[in-house]
């Protein structure tokens, strides 16, 4: 072959590799793609064009939502809640503990005075591995009582699949309650001051909170995320917490500290409202009563979201462009079982602009739009959030209830079956396809 023809030939391979590259990059999963140089890395993010989530036009009725408020009227009571809005993510597999309760000394029963400043040691830290934050949390949590953990060990029932994006707060709580002898409890509208009671009285307590990622991550844009609370200070306004992703101190790692990385209370009210204030207390069975006492009566769950509405709708009429307000109003919704009201939430929060990523770990829209037979928004929301990361077993779920809905059972089968497959602990998938085989 001549030196021109060759020269052809190399010309022609390298700009089909170069064509090919995004196609590649993209097919990479993230976890590997995010040891790869920035500029390949970007190819395997959304661009900016595609940031959100689809748009829908603003509901002409959604100020209603702001005029009602609802009083608490039901009685507390002290048992453990069931604590998940979302009937689908009340599923999950119980499975014998397979821990041997270890002895532990006996704390006091009454929750102390709330102090200025309280500290918990004896956590050990660890950093996550790709998209492991759940278990890593966990895990670190878990270190408190002595455990010793790995986040491998803790994952193998949080997530199944390492490709798995999210564990909610419920699979998080489930995990303690069904896989150790220690306790857990996820409630919702929490407060800086309960958190910190927590703290005073020796209880470790995960948050979960939106978070823009600095430094060299900013530009992989919004994610979800846990902290572990293990400090707090009232003259500092602010908190320490143990993060799985950048460590335990704010300064570089050659100078790093153990004492945490600050979180002000300032940035703990912008970002935690972007989960409904979620937390996750974990704890001795001792101390059962004590934590009832310290959440009071948000223990129960009708006072709980009854009175998250009538702060979600005063901060929403206080900041109506604020979209994860809008969210958080159609997750309460949702939970009162009044679906056409959390459908209208859902639109406005879309209006305004919700993160690409936001249904990878909250899934009310497709609850609420599914309810109110809206089946194509829930295929439209579930398509884009499963494009290029199929990694969704909520999504897979969702979209095969909505095609049974339309009548597309071959369909509605194959993505109930993914659900299944791509996380074997997530059982409604398994009960939508056995009920779709004893209808056929």
């Amino acid at each position: 072959m001549s030196k021109k023809r060759l020269l052809i030939v190399f010309l022609v391979l390298t700009l089909s590799l170069i064509v090919a590259i995004p196609a590649i990059v993209k097919a990479i999963p993230p976890r590997y793609a995010a040891r790869l140089p920035e500029p390949l890395r970007q190819l395997n993010t959304p661009k900016t064009e595609v940031a959100i989530l689809p748009t829908v036009a603003a509901p002409v009725a959604a100020e209603s939502l702001l005029g009602e408020v609802i009083q608490p009227t039901a009685t507390l009571i002290a048992a453990p809640p069931t604590p998940t809005p979302i009937p689908v993510a009340n599923s999950t597999a119980t499975l014998v503990p397979t821990f041997t309760p270890q002895p532990s000394p006996v704390p006091t029963n009454t929750a102390v005075p709330l102090p200025a400043a309280a500290r918990l040691d004896g956590f050990r830290h660890q950093f996550q591995t790709w998209n492991n934050c759940g278990p890593a949390t966990m895990a670190m949590t878990l270190s408190y009582f002595g455990l010793n953990l790995d986040q491998k060990e803790t994952a193998a029932f949080l997530k199944p699949n390492p490709e798995d994006r999210n564990v909610s707060p419920h699979e998080m709580a489930a995990y303690v309650n069904s896989q150790t002898p220690y306790a857990a409890t996820f409630r919702v509208n929490g407060t800086k001051e309960i958190v910190k009671r927590f703290i005073a009285n020796g209880i470790p307590v995960i948050l979960e909170i939106g978070i823009e990622p600095p430094g060299e991550y900013r530009w992989l844009g919004w994610y979800g995320h846990y902290l572990l609370v293990v400090a707090y200070d009232d003259a500092q306004q602010q908190f320490w917490v143990y993060d799985s992703w950048f460590g335990t101190s704010d300064v570089p790692m050659e100078n790093a500290t153990t004492e945490g990385r600050v979180l002000t209370y300032a940035d703990v009210d912008t970002f935690w409202p972007h989960f409904n204030r979620n937390y996750i207390a974990v704890y001795r069975p001792e101390q059962a009563d004590l934590v009832a006492e310290i959440i009071g009566e948000n223990m129960d769950d009708d006072i709980m979201w009854q009175n998250a509405l009538v702060r979600v709708q005063a901060e929403t009429a206080a900041s109506p462009n604020n979209a994860f307000n809008w969210f958080n109003l159609g997750t309460i919704y949702n939970a009162l079982g009044r679906y056409e009201e959390a459908a209208t939430a859902f639109d406005q929060a879309r209006a305004i602009g919700l993160p690409w990523r936001m249904l990878w770990y909250q899934f009310g829209p497709y609850e609420a739009y599914y309810q109110v037979g809206r089946y194509e928004d829930v295929i439209l929301l579930a398509d884009v959030t499963l494009k290029d990361r199929p990694y969704f077993e909520e999504s897979f779920y969702y979209k095969g209830l909505a095609l049974a809905a339309l009548g597309d059972m071959e369909a509605a089968r194959d993505n109930l079956q993914k659900a299944a497959e791509f996380n074997p602990n997530f059982t409604p998938a398994v009960v939508a396809l056995e009920t779709i085989a004893a209808n056929d």
